[in-house]
């Protein structure tokens, strides 16, 4: 019975050594790749999850050693295009379609996780000391906690690997285990030779284009801008409620404003807007954020972004952060006015 018993606690030592041999040599293997590479390119698909409908990218993601970054998303269901970039002279958000970019005075990505960025995954499973390794029938999987300080709800990731300890996916989780955020890996190039052009933001200005639809159609005509529909959020605080709308039209320009009162206050201004003749840079204090389909900007009490013809700007003194995001997300296609008094 004694041998039984040694050899049983035997066994059970070796069990546990392989697990945390099998978590330390998965941790190695990404961490060697992702610091061997000091230029690489990643080709991925992501997806998010709000409520019920769901957000697809095509991305293509180029990074050079120095921090550069250059992001390129492309929404799958409509081929809206935006770009990230990141280089000396700071992070942009570049908007192809309206002719315009948002400049960040932000540490972006570093002071957020980003599941579709090497370093950022790096960095989450190196502060992480509570890993969850789970062995799987074609690989590995991590579990690894999140920061993402805009959305409280997200919770953690788990980050898959493949047998040869190759990253294949990551999926986001909220505080109730669902799926929010899916980033599927296509390829990593990690030997892929990026340049400094790949992050010079002139090389994303085309000051040709809005010359060439004037050619086609009256400039005259197109320089009016219409809101057509007013958006309402489906998503309200609780006792909180739409108490005025107020339309202004000013010279062409069309403008509303949504004031919500109640436990929670906080406006709306939606505004038409169209595509500047010349590229447009403006300085924005914040950091970028996915509003389901759109990267917008978040400050400490706003967020502001532009969706087809519309620019939003919401802006409250007593909403948090992830309370900004959750209306601002919940304002997709709403036409309808969620809440009134």
């Amino acid at each position: 019975m004694k041998k039984v018993l040694i050899t049983l606690f035997i066994f059970i030592l070796l069990l546990t050594g392989c697990s945390k041999n099998d978590s330390f040599d998965v941790v190695k293997k990404f961490n060697d790749d992702v610091n061997s590479s000091k230029s690489y390119e990643i080709i991925a698909k992501m997806k998010i999850i709000s409520d019920e409908e769901e957000f697809r990218y095509n991305l293509d993601v180029l990074y050079m050693d120095d921090d550069y970054y250059n992001v390129s998303l492309i929404n799958s269901d409509n081929n809206h295009k935006q770009i990230i970039l990141k280089n000396d002279e700071g992070v942009y958000v570049i908007t192809p379609s309206l002719n315009k970019s948002f400049k960040f005075e932000s540490s972006w990505p570093n002071n957020s996780s980003q599941s579709y960025l090497l370093k950022s995954l790096q960095s989450d499973i190196n502060k992480d000391n509570k890993l969850k390794l789970e062995t799987l029938k074609d690989g590995y999987s991590l579990r690894v906690s999140i920061n993402y300080p805009n959305n409280e709800e997200l919770k953690y990731e788990k980050i898959y690997f493949d047998k040869n300890i190759k990253l294949k996916k990551v999926v986001v989780y909220d505080n109730e285990n669902k799926e929010r955020i899916v980033t599927d890996f296509i390829k990593i190039d990690y030997k892929k030779h990026n340049s400094e052009n790949d992050f010079k933001l002139e090389n994303y200005i085309d000051e040709t284009k809005i010359e060439e639809k004037c050619e086609k159609e009256n400039c005259d005509e197109t320089t009016i801008n219409i809101l057509d529909d007013i958006i309402y959020p489906l998503y309200l605080p609780g006792n909180t409620y739409l108490t005025s709308s107020e339309k202004i039209e000013n010279e062409g320009n069309n403008r509303v404003i949504l004031t919500f009162a109640g436990d929670k206050n906080f406006t709306i201004v939606e505004e038409a807007i169209k595509p500047s003749n010349e590229f447009e840079v403006k300085p924005v204090y914040g950091d970028p954020v996915f509003i389901n389909d759109i990267i917008g900007v978040m400050e400490d009490n706003s967020i502001k972004w532009d969706k087809g013809s519309v620019s939003y700007y919401l802006t409250s003194n007593n909403l948090s952060l992830s309370e900004l995001n959750m209306v601002a997300a919940s304002m997709n296609k709403a036409k309808s006015v969620a809440g009134s008094k």
